[in-house]
């Protein structure tokens, strides 16, 4: 007859249970695994395949009552971890879609917006094809597999325990967003010099010809033009896509790899 006691059993729970929130608070928010697109129900059993497979090789505390108030905050902080990390590595995607939108604004393309299922509102034309290409990108450098390496080696580097985290993640982790700005401007900035260039010819070749109307060609040829820069700049923006998606992914490495608050000497 099999017998056990209550701490083995515990053991047990906690054994899959903590890894599990870590990875399902990952896969909950980090693309392309955190599109509404993607069944809240496929979520759930791929983040329960890979906690189930994790678990054994996952060093965690000493047996500790999961129901607990100390098993509670754990499971807690191993939510909060994943989250952050799978946070770290949507901002490079957003930071794609911001430079869609600044190149679709430019265009004038700004009333062409379709709804986006992974942001659940309106999103320009052009981000909506640059977020596409990021995507396509990220699969095909494996990006996906990377990134759940990636949270698995964190158990070693970042295990749990009942130790509070530091708040050093959080602080990098909002640095980090700046870069949805600098990284969206610098994918943008060539198409967008080249289209003000043609906002400023138009703008002379209306002073030298007043009877044309701008409205009526401007738009047509600022469209033609975004669309025949964007066809000739998508080739080179593998090289930065690339870029940013692995500074993301080290982003979430760093994040992973933040060790707890030390206890404080006694006095």
């Amino acid at each position: 007859m099999l017998t056990f006691s209550s701490q083995q059993l515990y053991a047990w729970v906690a054994m899959f249970i903590w890894p599990t929130t870590r990875i399902l608070g990952l896969l909950s928010i980090a693309p392309p695994f955190g599109s509404t697109s993607v069944p809240m129900l496929v979520k759930v059993l791929l983040g329960i395949a890979i906690g189930a497979v994790l678990a054994p090789d996952v060093p965690v505390p000493p047996a500790i009552d999961p129901m607990s108030m100390t098993g509670l905050l754990i499971l807690l902080q191993q939510l909060l971890i994943g989250l952050s990390m799978g946070f770290a590595m949507r901002i490079v995607f957003a930071a794609v879609e911001a430079a869609g939108e600044l190149t679709s604004s430019t265009m004038g393309l700004s009333f062409a917006a379709f709804f986006d299922p992974q942001t659940q509102g309106r999103t320009a034309v052009i981000g909506q094809v640059f977020s596409l290409l990021a995507t396509m990108v990220f699969l095909s450098l494996n990006g996906h597999l990377v990134l759940l390496q990636v949270m698995a080696e964190s158990f070693h580097t970042l295990p749990i325990t009942g130790v509070p985290i530091t708040t050093e993640g959080f602080h990098q982790l909002g640095l980090w967003g700046a870069k949805v700005f600098s990284m969206g401007v610098q994918l943008s900035l060539p198409l967008l010099i080249a289209l003000l260039i043609t906002n400023f010819a138009l703008g002379i070749l209306t002073r030298a010809a007043p009877q044309l109307n701008l409205f009526g060609i401007g738009f047509s040829i600022t469209m033609l033009a975004g669309f025949v820069l964007i066809a000739l700049a998508l080739p080179y923006m593998l090289t930065p896509l690339q870029r940013f998606l692995v500074e993301g992914v080290e982003m979430v490495r760093l994040l992973g790899s933040v060790p707890p608050v030390n206890a404080l000497p006694k006095p």
